[in-house]
């Protein structure tokens, strides 16, 4: 039986070797690339007419011209983040033509984890303080680091989502028998720890001790933790951020590192981005900021192209698709 071609839009620039991967499995498939290519998903793409030829698109597409484009039946994102897909519009037109998103959470879930994994570890230890002190001055505060550091073992944990990455960081804290709590928009009854609704949210962070954020952006996120939820948190508990930055009120997080509600705060994303270098957050001493980096990983286009190539592979054979969001 002869193989269906598609037609297959992208707007992503890949690096040359990732790039080779991808187009060496689209076979027997038309490939048309947009105008205005582009190697960040942090941006938004623009309106290209030749999206109207396509079945499959792949990238950062503008979520208009989707919705003009009634061939398009499947499009697959570069990132793991949808918030700009997320939206009544596109999904009535989605729903009206049958058709599906998929996004590359999968890609992005090891990596995202073990980031933030690594600065609890970090933190609970002293590492960046003790970093710092060999860069600075080289002295050697024995007690003061010693009395400062704990062990994760036995503390509680709220994670606010319960996607891909917070499955996968659930995961990785086990050995340290935490108590550890997910906030997710509606729960379902499917999770694997004890589960809470958003707007319950202010049950759960007074008995955390460190608080992880990895919620999507959009209207309905937006300083999501503000001063009152700050203020709701115990006493000394570690906030961290890797989900987006306009989900965080950054002045009600400044006001609650210099009050010491909040003992630290790990920023991987910030809202503007980059972070102006006059933001107070910077001199913060509290405040340990990394280049929205969590998702990285020497091989990430690699596995990128890959996760679009498997899910083309299920498409192809009418099978159940991975990371569906829409």
């Amino acid at each position: 039986m002869p193989q269906i071609q598609f037609t297959i839009w992208t707007n992503y620039r890949f690096p040359p070797a990732a790039d080779a991967l991808f187009r060496s499995a689209l076979s027997p498939h038309r490939l048309i690339q947009s105008s205005q290519m582009q190697s960040s998903n942090l941006i938004a793409g623009t309106a290209d007419p030749a999206m109207a030829e396509a079945d499959i698109v792949f990238g950062q597409p503008d979520p208009v011209t989707l919705i003009a484009c009634p061939n398009v039946k499947w499009v697959h994102l570069s990132s793991a983040g949808y918030d700009r897909y997320d939206r009544a519009d596109l999904r009535a037109a989605f729903k009206a033509r049958g058709g599906l998103i998929t996004n590359s959470g999968g890609v992005y879930e090891e990596p995202c984890a073990e980031h933030v994994f690594a600065m609890m570890l970090a933190l609970a230890r002293q590492l960046p303080q003790s970093i710092e002190t060999q860069r600075i001055n080289r002295a050697w505060p024995t007690p003061e680091r010693r009395i400062h550091s704990y062990l994760l073992t036995g503390q509680t944990a709220v994670i606010l989502t319960y996607g891909t990455i917070a499955k996968r960081l659930i995961e990785l804290l086990a050995p340290f028998r935490m108590k550890i709590y997910a906030v997710r928009r509606e729960v379902r009854g499917d999770e694997t720890v004890e589960t809470v609704a958003e707007k319950d949210v202010e049950k759960v962070l007074p008995v955390a001790d460190h608080v992880i954020n990895i919620l999507p952006g959009g209207d309905a996120t937006r300083h999501f933790m503000n001063a009152a939820r700050f203020s709701a948190m115990k006493r000394g508990a570690i906030f961290y951020n890797i989900g987006r930055g306009g989900t965080v009120d950054q002045s009600a997080l400044l006001t609650a590192l210099e009050s010491g509600q909040v003992r630290s705060a790990y920023l991987d994303v910030t809202d503007p981005e980059p972070l102006p270098p006059e933001h107070p957050l910077w001199k913060h001493p509290e405040c340990f900021i990394t280049p929205h980096t969590a998702g990285g990983s020497v091989d990430e286009f690699e596995r990128l192209a890959q996760h679009f190539i498997d899910n083309l592979r299920r498409y192809e054979a009418g099978l159940s698709m991975v990371n569906q969001v829409i």
